[in-house]
């Protein structure tokens, strides 16, 4: 605990120097008047006066300080503030005037953070409810409507529980998206990072979305011819997941007869840009910033209508961070978008 007060050596030697000039200066008339004016006797009166002030000025000065501070301090400690408990207790008023304001500067940042927070988790809470009570009630109504007498119709029957299961799925699909971004988030899933050729794996994507995108009449194409392999060090299994999630997007808000291109280029010396560019409906700016939160949505209204749980960009991110890399997006009204996002090339 600090008991010195350096600033106020300052203080507690202009006061003594005041007082003893005043008693000095009194006890020199005095003595002058009364005839018996001594100067080594005036002298070492001023030196005793000026020591004796100076440590009792000095003392008192802290001591009164001292306790006060150590009031604020012990009132802010109730607050838990853990940044001022680890410093020694200051006298020095600028020291103190600066821990304070800094202190207040992290309150207020954390009192905003957490009502962010607060925010984020009501709207997200909303969002999982509204999810999930769509499929729901639709499994619900089916089952219904089989128990009141439809199964005893085969048509009906057979209708009702492909639905049903149709609403099963997509709830198993939302639950695996919704294990996985959590599992993304607490850094508990494992990355199987690999030497693979990024070319083959977008071929081999393509292939598996080939059908999807011949229902809208889109063209999965690369940029370019890519003779050689282009290695990269990553998850291919989760890299395959991001490429897959992105460019079901773009079939799904493409436009009909559109394309979907791909392209890899080399960014810097250790690093490759994979970008997936569609000519669709285009995202405006103000849902850029929040496109890749968990069940944001572009489109209110229709894009439920296309499936998926909400949460494929929010993977990406997530997956693509992961990898200690960055994801790009860019998009323009009725011109069309573009992902991007950075890969390590293996050396």
């Amino acid at each position: 605990m600090q008991s010195q007060l350096k600033k106020s050596y300052k203080f507690a030697i202009k006061t003594s120097l005041y007082i003893t000039f005043f008693l000095t200066l009194f006890t020199s008339v005095f003595l002058f008047y009364l005839n018996s004016l001594n100067i080594l006797a005036i002298i070492l009166f001023a030196i005793i006066c000026y020591t004796f002030s100076f440590f009792v000025i000095q003392y008192r000065v802290e001591r009164f300080i001292y306790r006060r501070i150590k009031k604020i301090y012990d009132d802010l400690t109730l607050l838990e503030s853990t940044t001022l408990r680890k410093q020694p207790i200051t006298t020095d008023m600028a020291t103190l005037t600066k821990q304070i304001d800094q202190y207040a500067k992290d309150k207020k940042l954390e009192i905003e953070s957490l009502k962010v927070r607060e925010e984020y988790r009501k709207e997200f809470i909303g969002n999982v409810s509204h999810e999930l009570k769509t499929p729901l009630f639709t499994v619900q109504g089916y089952i219904s409507t089989l128990i009141d007498g439809g199964i005893n119709d085969k048509k009906i029957r057979e209708k009702y529980l492909e639905r049903a299961e149709k609403g099963v799925e997509r709830l198993i699909y939302i639950v695996k998206d919704l294990d996985m971004i959590t599992k993304l988030e607490v850094g508990d899933l494992s990355l199987n990072v690999d030497v693979f050729d990024i070319v083959n794996l977008i071929e081999g994507v393509f292939d598996l979305l080939e059908m999807k995108a011949a229902k809208k009449k889109i063209t999965l194409m690369f940029d370019m011819d890519y003779k050689e392999p282009i290695l990269v060090y990553a998850d291919r299994e989760r890299i395959q997941q991001v490429l897959s999630n992105l460019i079901v997007n773009s079939i799904k808000y493409g436009r009909e007869k559109g394309t979907t291109e791909v392209s890899i280029e080399n960014l810097i010396k250790n690093k490759v840009i994979v970008r997936v560019t569609d000519n669709g409906e285009g995202i405006a700016k103000s849902n850029i910033p929040r496109l890749f939160e968990r069940f944001y949505r572009v489109d209110k209204s229709g894009s439920r209508k296309e499936g998926g749980s909400g949460l494929g960009l929010s993977i990406v991110k997530h997956i693509i961070e992961a990898h200690d890399e960055k994801i790009y997006v860019e998009s323009e009204i009725g011109v069309g978008s573009e992902f991007s996002f950075t890969l390590e090339k293996a050396k």
